[in-house]
C-alpha cells in the first residue's frame, strides 16, 4: 500500500490491520514515535493524520492510505510545530523525553485547530501521560503559546 508520511510517499507491504506505529518505526525507521502502552492510553505514539492527533499504536495502517501522516521527525517543518518545539526547549519540558514526541504532537494539533486555546481547552487536549511529571512545564509552555508570546 502507498502511504504519505512527512510529505514523502512510501510503498509498504503490511497487513491492513497492522498498527501504523509498527510501520512507522519498523518498516520506515522513523523511531521518534514511541511505543508506550499499546492501548491508546498514554499518547507516546501520537502522530498527526490530516492535522488531527491519533494514537498510532491502535490505528490500522490501512486507515491512513490516502491521508497525510506527520511524525515528530517532520514537526518542525510546520510553523506551529516549530513554535511548540521552541517553547518546549525554552521551558525545559523534557526530562527523560520518552513521551515528549507525543506531547509535542498533541500540542501542535491543538494549536493548529485553535491558536488561542483557553486553559480548559489546553487541559482537555494535553492528556498524554508523562512518568517524569513534566505537566507543569508542559502547561507553562502551552499557556505561553496560547497567549502568543512565541508567535
Amino acid at each position: 500500500m502507498e502511504l504519505r508520511i512527512n510529505q514523502k510517499t512510501y510503498q509498504v507491504e503490511a497487513e491492513a490491520d497492522t498498527p501504523l506505529l509498527w510501520v512507522i518505526r519498523d518498516d520506515l525507521g522513523l523511531t521518534g514515535t514511541k511505543y508506550g502502552c499499546g492501548l491508546a492510553q498514554c499518547g507516546a505514539c501520537s502522530v498527526l493524520v490530516d492535522g488531527n492527533v491519533v494514537r498510532a499504536c491502535v490505528t490500522p495502517v490501512a486507515g491512513v492510505v490516502g491521508r497525510e501522516v506527520t511524525t515528530i521527525e517532520a514537526i518542525e517543518d510546520d510553523a506551529v510545530g516549530k513554535r511548540v518545539v521552541a517553547a518546549w526547549v525554552e521551558h525545559q519540558v523534557a526530562q527523560c523525553g520518552y513521551c515528549q514526541s507525543g506531547q509535542v504532537m498533541a500540542a501542535t494539533a491543538l494549536l493548529k485547530h485553535n491558536a488561542k486555546p483557553s486553559a480548559e481547552q489546553i487541559d482537555a487536549a494535553m492528556v498524554n501521560l508523562c512518568r517524569c511529571g513534566t505537566y507543569n512545564a508542559i502547561h507553562a509552555a502551552m499557556h505561553d503559546l496560547a497567549e502568543g508570546e512565541k508567535a
